[in-house]
């Protein structure tokens, strides 16, 4: 069993249930839910379609998973699937989704597919990742960077703001 920390969000329909809904199914599908953060409401962090950039609820879990890493992926996204995320044609721009779930941390390992880099490359530079990671997993450390995620928090050159709201 390895640990795997996601990121967790959702910016279209009922978020909250939405969040509830994937951490129901990562439970059923994907291991034992270990931790979950506080959530969080956040603007949109990069550049979004016209209309779509509302605001997001954002969470992180530590699952406990005897998934391999690209099993991991193709399981939460077929999750994302089920809870009605479609993926666009990709554009510079990001578009509103029901449910978003991001890999950011799998154990130690350090992998570079063009379908899953771990750790994710931007986790250090996103507040919205970082304070609910912190929350629940401040000390467990980047492989690559050889930082705590307290430190990177700390570090953090995003200064958006969140807003806990559980």
């Amino acid at each position: 069993m390895e640990k795997a920390y996601l990121s967790l969000g959702s910016n279209r329909g009922d978020r909250k249930a939405l969040l509830g809904q994937a951490t129901d199914l990562i439970r059923q599908r994907v291991g034992s839910v270990v931790c979950c953060s506080p959530l969080y409401e956040t603007a949109p962090w990069g550049q979004f379609a016209e209309g779509e950039d509302l605001p997001f609820l954002n969470m992180a879990i530590v699952v406990e998973t005897d998934l391999e890493p690209h099993e991991l992926l193709v399981t939460t996204q077929s999750i994302e699937k089920d809870l009605g995320r479609s993926r666009p044609k990709p554009t510079q721009q990001y578009h509103s989704r029901p449910i978003d779930i991001d890999i950011v941390l799998y154990g130690m390992a350090v992998t570079a597919m063009p379908e899953l880099i771990l750790p994710h490359p931007r986790m250090h530079l996103r507040r919205f990742v970082l304070q609910p990671l912190c929350d629940i997993a401040p000390d467990v450390q980047h492989p690559l960077l050889k930082k705590t995620i307290q430190q990177l928090l700390e570090e953090c050159p995003d200064n958006s703001t969140l807003s806990c709201c559980s």
